[in-house]
């Protein structure tokens, strides 16, 4: 069913859908001012079947060393919007120029322990594609079929015993652990798609 949803039908849904906001922070954290940022989901039509494309980060970052992430990153003051930010940070990270992304969409904000307020932004690079990593930021770029995703069989949720929160852990894929904000925004974005 996932892989049958053309665009505009994924935009019809993350348009209806309830975009609940979601934070990582407890309430002890949260007198610190939180900075905006935004990312991309990027999809990609790979072999008829829609998939998720994630990096990895390197171990020299300043956040969230060798995680699974999505492009993008803190809000500069000439972003005029959050898909502004989205696609100019996707640009530095994996060269994905923005005249190349067809945007479908958001999804509520999401609060994260490194006090970023991150607003997921949904759109669709053509495939395939042709990346140029920025290395002192990612080491990998991944892809993660939607459907594989979408089974609840390939997650657990679990609370952390800090500030009371769940946090969510997909099975490894591809020896690639996806878990915490992002995995938060790529169950939200299954939800909005009515796919789980």
């Amino acid at each position: 069913m996932v892989n049958e949803l053309s665009e505009e039908e994924i935009i019809r849904r993350l348009r209806g859908f309830d975009h609940a906001n979601y934070s990582e922070l407890g309430p002890e954290a949260t007198h610190r001012p939180l900075r905006a940022a935004a990312v991309l989901i990027p999809l990609i039509r790979q072999a008829d079947q829609w998939h998720i494309l994630y990096t990895r980060r390197t171990d020299i970052v300043e956040h969230h060393k060798g995680q699974v992430s999505f492009p993008g990153g803190g809000a500069d003051p000439q972003d005029r919007s959050p898909e502004d930010t989205a696609l100019r940070e996707t640009e530095e990270e994996i060269g994905v120029r923005r005249g190349d992304v067809r945007v479908l969409g958001r999804l509520g904000e999401v609060a994260t322990i490194s006090h970023y307020v991150v607003t997921p932004v949904v759109g669709v690079i053509p495939w395939p594609y042709g990346f140029k990593v920025h290395t002192i930021e990612v080491e990998r770029v991944i892809s993660m079929p939607l459907a594989w995703l979408a089974r609840r069989e390939n997650r657990m949720e679990f609370v952390r015993s800090e500030t009371g929160h769940s946090v969510i852990t997909f099975l490894p894929y591809d020896g690639e652990l996806l878990w915490g904000a992002t995995a938060r925004m790529t169950v939200n974005f299954i939800k909005a798609l009515g796919v789980e």
